[in-house]
């Protein structure tokens, strides 16, 4: 039988060899901890805590009044060195909670475990999922808590749990779902108590039999409503909007949100944070970070406390081979370029990936030959030459009236251009020359 999937998408060499077959090791940092304040889609935090005052793990650090926030939490104990600017991993300079690690580890008791969780209250466990920092684990970092609260008149049906991990060289999902599948599946069923008409859906492609078999043995003479859903490799099978299409074959409309088909898609380090948060009352503080590529000495997959040095890893990790031509936050297709090492991890961190100049090579971009590669392997239905050649022009308005706005970034067109045209980096200039378009708009109708 043949596999549910989307049209278009790409088949990139996904580089998983590396970390596979590594199981998880735990990593206590040695240096500083920084917590930058915008670690969440939405206002950033306003720090909590001032110099000199001594901290917790799972005390606050940062929050925010905001509904779209999530609080930024210490995940060591030790003495507050500074609040001040620092360099995170966009390469920005963000207002950041500097920590001195005691190495004592010593844990607050702000959140309280649950064991009897069946009996919360809908408005209490969002309360809790809130109060202990979780957000989209899968790199967007939206906060879950809205996630879970949407509009009263949107029906859920379907809970999706994201275990594509479709983005090459990232294994820390995999290893997740080998190696604690229990937190997955509670984790999803404190969600679907939130929405009990609502099916559970694992979703995870098929280059992944191991994981595929662990949860399905997990579930067999489990009670209740969930299932694994196994995809075929192709990217970006993992896209909220792609995974939605293959599960459920509901489209979103441009500008809809998910819910409005009926559907919420988490990550499945997201839904595992939720359970150990309810249950065990365990705040996020750490995540699984895959260490890889050409250049690392020995690729891992590491659990380490967020706010620990990029640097630290890679040394944790051997070090490099060879000076890296490219560190990456992320894979290759989505990640983030790093201007420097020495940046914290935060909670949407999921790789480091350290290219040698021969798998990273930029190649010089040529004329556009008119192939149609780009529209075939875009999953948005959009064409990525008309939006190429709009940006370059400034023609914003265009590019809007064109859909660029609909782009999800995914680089599919890129990878498949034979001209080597940043289509990519061109919709990503054009969506931001779009939102500041808006920006000088609203702020001339004001005043």
């Amino acid at each position: 039988m043949q596999l549910p999937t989307f049209k278009g998408g790409v088949h990139p060499p996904d580089g998983k060899a590396l970390t596979k077959d590594k199981e998880v090791e735990i990593y206590y940092p040695t240096g500083e901890l920084v917590y930058p304040m915008s670690q969440h889609l939405g206002p950033p935090c306003v720090p909590v805590v001032k110099k000199g005052d001594r901290v917790l793990i799972g005390q606050k650090a940062g929050d925010s009044d905001a509904f779209v926030s999530a609080p930024v939490l210490a995940s060591v104990s030790g003495t507050v060195k500074d609040v001040a600017l620092r360099m995170t991993i966009s390469g920005a300079m963000e207002t950041c909670v500097v920590v001195e690690n005691d190495g004592k580890y010593e844990h607050a008791s702000d959140l309280l475990p649950h064991r009897d969780y069946e009996s919360l209250e809908p408005k209490e466990t969002l309360r809790i999922i809130r109060e202990a920092g979780i957000v989209g684990m899968g790199g967007a970092a939206f906060p879950t808590h809205v996630k879970l609260s949407p509009p009263p008149d949107r029906k859920i049906r379907w809970l999706i749990v994201n275990g594509a991990e479709c983005e090459p060289f990232l294994n820390c999902d995999n290893r997740l779902m080998l190696e604690h599948p229990e937190p997955i599946i509670g984790g999803l069923e404190i969600c679907m108590r939130l929405f009990p008409e609502a099916e559970g859906i694992i979703a995870i492609e098929d280059n992944k039999p191991e994981s595929i078999s662990r949860m399905e043995g997990e579930l067999s003479g489990r009670p209740g409503k969930i299932r694994v859903a196994p995809h075929p490799v192709k990217y970006p099978q993992g896209a909220e909007k792609m995974l939605i299409y293959s599960v459920t074959g509901q489209e979103i409309p441009p500008g809809a949100l998910p819910a409005d088909v009926g559907c919420i898609v988490l990550n499945v380090s997201t839904v595992s944070h939720i359970w150990q948060a309810v249950v065990d009352g365990v705040p996020v503080v750490e995540r699984v970070i895959s260490v890889t590529g050409d250049v690392i000495a020995e690729p891992k997959n590491i659990s380490a406390p967020l706010g620990t040095s990029v640097r630290e890893l890679i040394d944790a990790c051997g070090g490099f081979t060879e000076p890296p031509a490219k560190v990456l936050s992320g894979g290759p297709m989505m990640g983030i370029s790093m201007r420097s090492i020495d940046v914290p991890t935060v909670k949407g961190t999921s790789g480091i990936l350290a290219l040698s100049r021969r798998s990273s090579r930029s190649l010089q971009e040529s004329n556009c030959i008119r192939c149609g590669r780009c529209v075939e392997s875009c999953p948005m239905k959009l064409v990525p030459t008309t939006l190429d050649l709009l940006v370059r022009g400034r023609e914003y308005a265009e590019f809007e009236k064109e859909g660029g706005m609909n782009c999800i970034e995914c680089g599919c067109c890129t990878y498949s251009c034979p001209a080597r045209r940043y289509l990519t980096q061109t919709c990503r200039d054009g969506k931001a020359g779009v939102m500041a378009a808006r920006r000088k708009a609203e702020s001339q109708r004001k005043g």
